[in-house]
């Protein structure tokens, strides 16, 4: 055990409470990350120089995108959840499905909702899914970056036990100094993701489309496996194998081996359109 801890923060997970209106940091979280994208999306549709010769969505198109997506990520990020966390808790009490102000959103879930949202919209625009997909990518990180402060604040999704000098004695810790893993996934699923794509981006990256998307899951993929080591399992879940491997690692692994093959088709020059 350490000689000390550092005490959580005393923040209230609600931002703002006006009698029954409340404005929590996750829903704030998810809001600033939405907003930022369809900002982001629009300037990225208005720089040709970025797309050279591809052909690229327009920003009306973006307006439209915004909604897909969001229904996307609710739809699939609850799902999820059920699916991959807690299946028999829900198949016991059904109702509770709906109460998604309990909680209970799968990053994994929502990514999969997303993307069928993205390809059916792609679909319907005549656009190609695979420029699509880079620009969701490309924005993706922010919302990560800003959901994971808002998992710290609300000091839920903590970390394993640690003896490390930066260990914090979270709420429901159990008066255990633990890592702080949510700030691990912000620093790398968040930050430094977002800067090795906006890197790639600004050196042609959009000119092959399926490119950042392959990025963004390795890069996604093995944070999330790198930060499952410190990070506490979800209770209902535990381990899946060894004392060692979680739910999280399981459903990273594929994102690593599909980016990986989006990267290959990227480059091939096979995802090219430009009509």
């Amino acid at each position: 055990m350490p000689l000390f801890a550092l005490p959580f923060p005393a923040i209230s997970p609600e931002l703002i409470e006006i009698g029954p209106f409340v404005i929590r940091w996750y829903a704030l979280a998810y809001i600033t990350g939405l907003l930022f994208g369809w900002w982001y999306l629009r300037r990225l549709v208005s720089t040709p120089g970025l797309w050279g010769d591809q052909r690229r969505p327009g920003t009306l198109d973006i307006d439209d995108l915004l909604v897909w997506i969001t229904l996307g990520i609710i739809l699939g990020g609850r799902i999820g959840y059920i699916l991959f966390y807690n299946f028999a808790s829900y198949r016991a009490a059904p109702w509770e499905i709906l109460m998604i102000w309990h909680g209970g959103m799968s990053f994994h879930g929502g990514l999969i909702g997303a993307a069928l949202a993205m390809a059916l919209f792609a679909r319907r625009r005549d656009l190609n899914v695979w420029s699509v997909f880079d620009l969701a990518a490309a924005a993706v990180p922010v919302g990560l970056f800003l959901g994971r402060i808002a998992n710290f604040i609300n000091g839920e999704l903590f970390g394993r036990p640690s003896d490390v000098p930066w260990a914090v004695m979270f709420p429901a810790g159990g008066g255990i100094p633990r890592h702080p893993s949510q700030l691990y996934e912000a620093g790398l699923e968040g930050l430094l993701t977002f800067i090795v794509l906006t890197v790639a981006v600004r050196l042609g990256g959009l000119k092959r489309p399926g490119l950042v998307t392959g990025l963004f899951g390795i890069l996604y993929g093995l944070s999330r496996i790198f930060v499952e080591f410190f990070r506490e399992p979800d209770p209902q879940v535990g381990y899946l194998a060894l004392d060692v491997v979680t739910m999280g690692m399981v459903l990273s692994l594929p994102l690593v081996l599909v980016g990986g093959g989006f990267l290959v088709l990227a480059l091939s020059g096979r995802t090219r359109s430009t009509r």
